[in-house]
């Protein structure tokens, strides 16, 4: 069996997530989301959707990205 590198459970159905190159091993969602889920630069929740991203940055909203002082970033487009 093979451990989860988040928790450290060891498990018999873990699954494996390869990202940058890198394989990570996990034995739940909620434990890949902890590890490798970027954090809100301005709020610091885990973003599991899309979220947005400027340069380096990540945010889970455009509010959290105003605040920030990015103000070019948008949730959705308008509906015409």
């Amino acid at each position: 069996m093979e451990r989860c590198e988040n928790c450290g459970n060891s498990y018999a159905k873990v699954f494996k997530i390869i990202m940058n190159g890198a394989t990570h091993t996990f034995d739940s969602f909620e434990c890949a989301i902890q590890k490798l889920a970027p954090i809100c630069e301005s709020c610091g929740t885990r973003i599991m959707g899309h979220g947005l991203e400027k340069g380096s940055q990540f945010f889970c909203c455009a509010g959290c990205a105003r605040k920030m002082g990015i103000t070019e970033l948008i949730d959705h487009v308008p509906l015409s």
